[in-house]
């Protein structure tokens, strides 16, 4: 999405996980940043896509948390192409755990 692309601080991806931050000034939260990141679960797994936010309480804002799953979507849109080969599409990846530990 290009809102995210325009927006985004960092991005690493990798067959071991990764993460994007994107700058939620655009958004309306100036000096506030959001997060989607994947752990490496082991045995070739990544785990479920979580996010966070430096906006207090963000998780009792209707806006931010549908912002978090658009951004979580689009992350697993970037590490998983639709190349047809072993990859969960979102839904099935999200029933795994965020972390092996």
């Amino acid at each position: 999405m290009k809102k995210f692309e325009e927006n985004t601080l960092r991005l690493q991806t990798s067959t071991r996980g990764g993460g994007i931050e994107i700058d939620l000034t655009e958004f309306g939260y100036e000096g506030y940043g959001m997060t989607a990141y994947q752990n490496y679960l082991g045995g070739g797994m990544l785990g479920r896509i979580a996010s966070d936010c430096s906006y207090p309480d963000w998780r009792s804002d209707d806006k931010l948390t549908a912002l978090a799953e658009e951004l979580q979507r689009y992350f697993h849109k970037l590490t998983n192409p639709e190349d047809g080969w072993e990859s969960l599409n979102y839904e099935q990846n999200q029933s795994l755990a965020v972390s092996a530990y």
